[in-house]
């Protein structure tokens, strides 16, 4: 089995030594002061993910991404770029356009100002009536940097902030080898939540959590604390790799049919020929792994071609600093992402979005986190969590775990009863992600 190559910027995810030790505080999750400075320090200076190349394929296809009180629309031009400008028109600041469609161009709905998809002005009712002139062909609305990666479309308010692949750094290259501009999004919701945004970068940067929350994953993904490699880099990105594979210590009781078997079963592996639990588990994960290599081609599954041993069947579940999570599975991709409300520190929007990789003759996948889906993009669902009423489509699923864990935590934050996180090393990221969120905040970054 080929060794994983650590990247040089790799930090022990589980080593505390590498943390200042500054506090983790309610009012981090609960006040309007803090709210405003992370829009100041933080918001205002990374780069955000607007949507996904496979939304603008032709000239005129956009997005609009609204974040807080801001929104920017991205939009394909007529060379095959893609720029990004305020949703404001440049006459009054009256919004342009709402949702994603196709424009050659954008009206005004105000005074009717025209704004070509390049961002210049092309009609102004009585041109001449300006005492600074026709402003026709000489404003344009403001633009943003915006850059490709993954097949994700970002943009960033800030002019100084490094270029996108410096700022992902290392995870281009850690995950180079996944064609993720080919993936469907099978499924797409939007989720409103009474909880700050912080709850899920928290969440997602450790599993400590996993064997009380969500008992439906150590058959299937090893959960033993010295089988993962828990890493973090200086951007204050990190990621938990974990095999997939059954957990040692969580054995399902005798007769229930085990999740492991099946996965080996659909690649031609018979999970009855090994003699005990411990060599299924581990040699059968093994096993796997050549099967993969061996018959991928035949079976269709030609995004493995370059993916590497680990990257075939093991889950490394990746956090982009701030508020983006990716779990790069060996035939999904998952995205979450966490947005602040617009006033309200106790609120949120939760995004999912499922994506598959094409195999050929599949017509409907199985989503990890939102069960059978079909092999098509799908339309965006928009719901109110509602204590878990609001979202029947994944209920039960492990990210409506942790959703149903998020309201409590924010009110766990108000007590009085709360000082500060006392943390597990496999927990040492939650603590580095709040320190490099500081440094934000201080104008140390």
């Amino acid at each position: 089995m080929d060794q994983p190559a650590i990247h040089p910027l790799t930090m022990d995810g589980r080593d505390p030594a590498a943390l200042r030790g500054d506090p983790i505080s309610g009012d981090r999750y609960t006040s309007r002061e803090f709210m405003q400075q992370e829009w100041d320090h933080l918001w205002t200076r990374i780069w955000h993910v607007a949507g996904r190349t496979a939304e603008l394929e032709e000239p005129g296809d956009y997005v609009v991404h609204d974040f807080r009180h801001e929104s920017v629309i991205c939009i394909r031009q007529d060379d095959g770029s893609i720029k990004a400008f305020y949703n404001a028109c440049g006459h009054r600041g009256m919004r342009l356009t709402d949702g994603s469609a196709f424009a050659e161009a954008f009206t005004c709905p105000y005074h009717g100002w025209k704004w070509g998809k390049d961002g210049m002005l092309q009609y102004a009712q009585d041109p001449h009536d300006f005492p600074q002139g026709n402003p026709c062909g000489k404003l344009k609305l403001k633009e943003l940097r915006c850059a490709i990666w993954g097949g994700f479309v970002w943009y960033t308010m800030d002019d100084t902030a490094p270029d996108l692949l410096d700022y992902l750094a290392p995870m281009p290259e850690l995950y180079k080898n996944y064609p993720m501009d080919t993936g469907v999004r099978v499924f797409w919701m939007k989720i409103n939540l009474n909880t700050n945004w912080k709850f899920a970068t928290d969440n997602f940067s450790e599993s400590y959590h996993t064997r009380t929350a969500h008992p439906q994953v150590p058959p299937w993904i090893d959960q033993d604390v010295d089988t993962a490699r828990h890493e973090m880099y200086p951007a204050g990105h990190g990621r938990t790799v974990q095999p997939m594979r059954p957990s040692l210590s969580d054995r399902l009781p005798d007769g229930v049919p085990h999740p492991f078997d099946h996965i080996l079963r659909q690649w031609d592996i018979d999970p009855d020929s090994y003699p005990d639990y411990e060599t299924k588990a581990m040699q059968g994960w093994l096993d796997l792994k050549a099967a993969k290599r061996r018959l991928w081609r035949e079976r269709g599954y030609l995004h493995y071609e370059h993916m590497d041993d680990e990257q075939i069947t093991d889950s490394p579940h990746t956090v982009i600093f701030p508020n983006v999570t990716i779990s790069f599975l060996p035939d999904n991709i998952l995205f979450f992402r966490t947005e602040p409300h617009a006033d309200d520190p106790g609120k949120c929007t939760f995004d999912l979005w499922c994506m598959a990789f094409p195999v050929a003759g599949q017509t409907e996948v199985e989503s990890i986190m939102a069960g059978p889906q079909p092999f098509s993009e799908a339309d965006m669902l928009w719901r109110d969590f509602d204590n878990g009423q609001g979202v029947p489509e994944i209920e039960g699923q492990i990210v409506y775990q942790d959703m149903m864990l998020a309201e409590g935590m924010q009110r766990g934050m108000h007590s009085r009863g709360y000082g500060d996180a006392y943390l597990s090393a496999q927990e040492t990221r939650v603590r580095y992600f709040h320190e490099v969120l500081n440094d934000y905040l201080a104008g140390r970054r």
